[in-house]
């Protein structure tokens, strides 16, 4: 939307004369972001980003949305007020009139909605108070069966994943089934069956493999794309971002462990990689946020293209690799002289003789269809990558980077690459170094520029020097998280002795002593909810992390859990 509406004069015109925009950075205010992203999913069924919602002067909330189509774009709209197909610009228009003439029942029906919004989000933090009696007393370990039984139902057999299109990685839901079978106790297995636990294990495997093998990774660079706009993972919307990177580490490092997978030991390879080199480590340690799907394609462009930096043309494998060695390349990555993204996938005409990468083949199968031996299709598919990228790197801007260094992902990046360091200690020495050396440079970073050592607590953001935005609730429990990951990787006992700092801290700021739990945020009069975390989404829930950190600090400090 920002080039197809926000850059437009005719919704400017409107925008700027009938509305005030105000446009939140969810990575900086997360929490603004899951009271409107409630409602949205609320009254619309489903929610996502961009997310747009129109709010009264107390913001309380009278319409909202996901994406609309700008001018000149006819795509199916979403939205929760209007049901024939309509852009941004209809929308608009459409809420001028309704607040024009119908302002007091506008203001009503927000009301209303909110107060809702406020009995929906009480229900879940005040569900059970501590200390009242319940029917259900601890965890119901029959869920786990249920939970499974959830995801075998969604299972995609023929492209892995657990949803058609648009398809997430949703790493979370892949560690849990990957862990089923990894329990040492039997009482899992028992509950959910053996067999069950071990297609828990083929599933996920089935769809890393996928995954690594699909446009969603970028084939000849390092890093996983946000999601896939196809259910084959072939196409995918190329944002890439830091807490994907890190959660998915720890995933393909779980698989390598688990099934001693080369192909699972790549992927693993490249996302520290990608963490630990520029654009996204930090020269002062830590990490920046995300790189955007769209770029100039090349140097003299005028105009940012999505998937410009990583789709390819036939013509350039061959100008770029030479013939031979192009045409090799070309079949191992599935590329195509009229391009190999299909025309209903490509709405604004960006990838016309385009290719997104896709490994298509092995390189054994190749070397037979080329009559060639297997080694010399492995040393032509190495060179070539490493060509590719070069040719990449000089040619093409990179697409634009968000360089915030956010201190929850951060906390996500330093607990994978701290597991990540320990597992590979006997396997890639210089490897395991450079994983726990890009982990302590963050929590370095943190802790000299935005931890106060008087207080005790945090800032959420680092950007040329530190931000005003304090810490939420998941800024401390994933960093915590990450914390314990480096002490149990180093045994340096200053990484457990800030965890617990933080931890005490957390409890102090964010802890429902009623309810127990832990709030996103401390309360303030501009915030219309007080909500906890407790779904798991693109990102862990903060309670779910917070349970698991209390767990293991109890353990390691010979507290009461």
């Amino acid at each position: 939307m920002e080039r197809e509406s926000f850059a437009s004069p005719e919704i400017a015109q409107i925008l700027n004369s009938h509305f005030i925009p105000i446009k939140i950075d969810r990575e900086e205010r997360p929490d603004v972001d899951a009271i409107y992203m409630n409602y949205v999913q609320a009254t619309n069924g489903s929610g996502g980003w961009p997310l747009n919602v129109f709010v009264t002067p107390d913001l309380e909330p009278v319409f909202g949305g996901t994406y609309w189509p700008g001018p000149n774009h006819s795509m199916t709209a979403q939205g929760t007020l209007l049901s024939q197909t309509v852009g941004f610009l209809e929308i608009l228009q459409k809420m001028k009139d309704v607040w024009t003439r119908q302002e007091a029942r506008c203001r009503e029906s927000a009301k209303e909605i909110t107060r809702q919004l406020r009995e929906f989000a009480e229900e879940g933090v005040h569900s059970r108070r501590l200390g009242e009696k319940s029917d259900e007393d601890g965890l119901d370990i029959e869920l786990l069966e249920e939970a499974y039984q959830h995801f075998l139902k969604k299972y995609d057999t023929a492209n892995g994943g657990f949803s058609i299109a648009p398809k997430f990685p949703t790493p979370v839901n892949l560690q849990f089934l990957l862990r089923l079978d990894q329990w040492s106790s039997s009482v899992v297995r028992d509950i959910v069956g053996e067999d069950e636990c071990k297609h828990a294990t083929r599933m996920v495997i089935d769809t890393l493999r996928k995954m690594a093998r699909g446009g969603i990774r970028d084939q000849i660079g390092f890093g996983f794309s946000r999601y896939s706009v196809t259910k084959d993972w072939s196409l995918p919307h190329f944002e890439k971002m830091l807490y994907d990177q890190a959660q998915l580490l720890d995933v393909y490092l779980d698989a390598f462990l688990i099934t001693k997978d080369p192909e699972m030991l790549g992927a693993v390879y490249d996302i520290v990689t990608y963490l630990s080199e520029p654009p996204m480590a930090a020269p002062t340690g830590g990490f920046y946020s995300a790189e955007d799907a769209d770029s100039y394609p090349t140097h003299t462009d005028n105009e940012k293209r999505e998937g410009a930096y990583y789709a390819w043309t036939l013509k350039e494998f061959r100008t770029v690799l030479g013939d031979r060695d192009g045409n090799i390349c070309a079949r191992f990555y599935g590329v195509l002289a009229d391009g190999n993204v299909a025309r209903e996938n490509d709405p604004h005409d960006e990838f016309i003789s385009q290719n997104v990468l896709k490994i298509t083949t092995t390189p054994a199968a190749l070397a037979r269809q080329v009559g060639m031996t297997e080694s010399e299709v492995v040393a032509i598919l190495k060179e070539g990558r490493k060509n590719l990228r070069e040719h990449r790197e000089k040619n093409r801007p990179r697409p634009a980077l968000d360089d915030k260094i956010v201190v929850a992902w951060n906390g996500l990046a330093i607990g994978s690459l701290a597991r990540t360091s320990t597992a590979l200690i006997d396997i890639d020495a210089e490897k395991s170094t450079q994983c726990r050396k890009a982990a302590e440079g963050a929590a370095n970073l943190i802790r000299t520029e935005l931890f106060d050592e008087e207080s005790k607590t945090l800032y959420r953001v680092f950007r040329e020097g530190r931000g005003e935005t304090p810490g939420f609730c998941d800024d401390y429990a994933f960093l915590i998280h990450g914390l314990i990951d480096l002490y149990e990787a180093t045994f340096e006992e200053q990484y457990l002795e800030f965890a617990d700092i933080l931890q005490k801290s957390q409890i102090s700021l964010f802890h429902d002593p009623a309810s127990s739990g832990f709030f996103t945020t401390t309360p303030h009069p501009s915030l219309l909810l007080h909500l906890k975390s407790g779904m798991d989404a693109a990102e862990p829930s903060s309670n779910s992390i917070s349970a698991s950190n209390l767990y293991r600090l109890s353990s390691l400090l010979n507290y009461d859990a």
